[in-house]
């Protein structure tokens, strides 16, 4: 029994992007991005996203507050959050195109190139996905390790570290490419098991085989 078929790897692209495709969601709306306490203040926890800033405080608890204009930004949060939208909008179309091209499902049954052209274009936009998660991502860490080194500042203000959501987001874009990659894998296998079956039932080997048995025979 072969368990590494073209149906199973259709199926594993699909997981995985699938799982590449909600980290990358949950990183985006994430305050994780960047993390800093100050050791003047070990009670202060503060912690960056994309979208809103928090402050942690033993008394209070979390406090959440929305960035108050968008031109204020840094310019390596513009980026990353144009990027990450980017990022989940090619995830879903390439899980929504994959759909119609896998084995099972009943769309466009007589039509194979229709199903390989489907997966192609799912591989491409995972690819995408996967890019534009893990650039924004690294493009945050650089900047942080940059202003952390910064021998500019004092050495008693305190600096932003990575946080969570750094280390998420590199897992969610790797997802997204693996899953790329399986979809091209699966539309390889796909072809070869097509060759294979279209040269197995040609008239010449089929002409071949019966000799071979009637040799066998006598």
């Amino acid at each position: 029994m072969v368990l590494l078929t073209t149906k199973t790897m259709q199926r594993t692209a699909v997981f995985v992007t699938f799982g590449g495709l909600v980290t990358s969601f949950i990183t985006t709306f994430l305050p994780l991005w960047k993390t800093m306490n100050s050791d003047l203040n070990e009670v202060e926890n503060w912690y960056s996203g994309l979208w809103h800033m928090c402050l942690y405080t033993e008394e209070v608890g979390v406090q959440c507050k929305a960035y108050d204009s968008l031109l204020g930004l840094p310019v390596d949060l513009q980026i990353s959050r144009v990027l990450m939208l980017v990022s989940i909008c090619t995830g879903g179309l390439a899980l929504l195109f994959a759909l119609p091209g896998l084995d099972g499902v009943h769309v466009c049954l007589d039509k194979c190139t229709k199903r390989r052209s489907f997966l192609i274009l799912a591989g491409v936009l995972s690819w995408v996905a996967g890019i534009t998660t893990l650039a924004p991502v690294s493009i945050v860490a650089y900047t942080t390790v940059v202003e952390f080194w910064n021998q500019g500042f004092p050495d008693v203000m305190p600096r932003w570290e990575y946080g969570e959501a750094i280390f998420s987001g590199w897992f969610g874009g790797l997802a997204l490419v693996t899953g790329g990659t399986l979809f091209f894998i699966a539309v390889c296998m796909a072809d070869y098991e097509l060759r294979t079956t279209n040269v197995t039932n040609s008239p010449h080997v089929t002409h071949r085989i019966r000799q071979y048995r009637k040799t066998e025979v006598l």
